[in-house]
């Protein structure tokens, strides 16, 4: 048996200690977090979280490293976002209808408005040790592990 499954990406172009982040407007996930997106049928991963920056950030990114994922299962379907990372980028930054874009002090984000688990999804991020960040239902909540 096969599940159905929804992929996106998300990734964290960074400049030393800076990253780019976004102010998202989306009512089903509202706040500050990395740019990404959905992939669209046909397109490889790597394509998309380029195309995805490409038309949130204004900013061609170059040699994504996939470096975890976010992975959920909810009413039939496996949700499933790449978390991605790269320090190789060029162009000039432009917010765009998904929100207002700019470079943040990777030690600051804890004392901005992130969204929901976001604090938690950057240490998959940073920390080389974790890979999955995993929503799962225990009775009517919510939970997750870092893995």
């Amino acid at each position: 048996m096969f599940e159905k499954v929804n992929f996106t990406n998300m990734c964290m172009v960074y400049d030393d200690d800076k990253v780019l982040v976004i102010d998202r407007k989306k009512k089903d996930w509202p706040g500050i977090t990395f740019p990404g997106g959905h992939v669209e049928i046909g397109e490889s991963f790597t394509d998309a979280v380029i195309r995805e920056i490409k038309e949130e950030t204004g900013l061609t990114i170059y040699a994504p490293q996939l470096c975890g994922i976010k992975d959920w299962y909810e009413e039939g379907k496996r949700y499933v976002v790449f978390f991605y990372k790269t320090n190789r980028f060029e162009g000039n930054l432009q917010s765009s209808k998904e929100g207002e874009v700019w470079w943040e002090d990777l030690n600051n984000l804890s004392n901005l408005h992130l969204s929901l688990n976001m604090e938690d999804m950057i240490k998959v991020f940073i920390d080389d040790s974790l890979s999955e960040f995993f929503y799962r239902k225990e009775g009517d909540k919510w939970v997750y592990d870092l893995k």
